[in-house]
């Protein structure tokens, strides 16, 4: 549950997003370098102030514990790879002409035996 300092905090945050958007577009006659300077700093303020609430805190361990996940994770080498990837192929060819097959034969009993109709 939040406090009231993280709730503030993190309409603060929103509001200077908003703030970074119409900056940019109210100094539409400077140049655009600083428009753009405009924006990322208050952006980065607003990013900088969500980071500091809780909801900030437990998005970064979040990220922190998904590296740490990534890095258990055992990688096929290239050989591996290579071979699954040719029985993917493999298969997706073997199973579309198997459809292929079985609607050709599915049309010849419909159409030829059953209805008469000759193309």
């Amino acid at each position: 549950m939040s406090s009231g300092g993280d709730k503030a905090k993190l309409v603060t945050s929103g509001v200077l997003v908003i703030g970074a958007v119409v900056a940019f577009y109210l100094l539409n006659q400077q140049s655009m370098w600083l428009r753009v300077l405009a924006f990322l700093l208050v952006l980065g303020g607003a990013v900088a102030l969500f980071f500091q609430t809780d909801t900030g805190r437990q998005l970064i361990a979040y990220g922190h514990e998904s590296v740490r996940e990534v890095k258990k994770v055992v990688w096929p080498t290239r050989k591996e790879a290579g071979q699954m990837t040719a029985y993917v192929f493999a298969f997706v060819f073997l199973m579309g002409l198997f459809l292929w097959l079985t609607d050709k034969t599915l049309e010849w009993v419909l159409y030829d035996l059953i209805l008469g109709w000759k193309r």
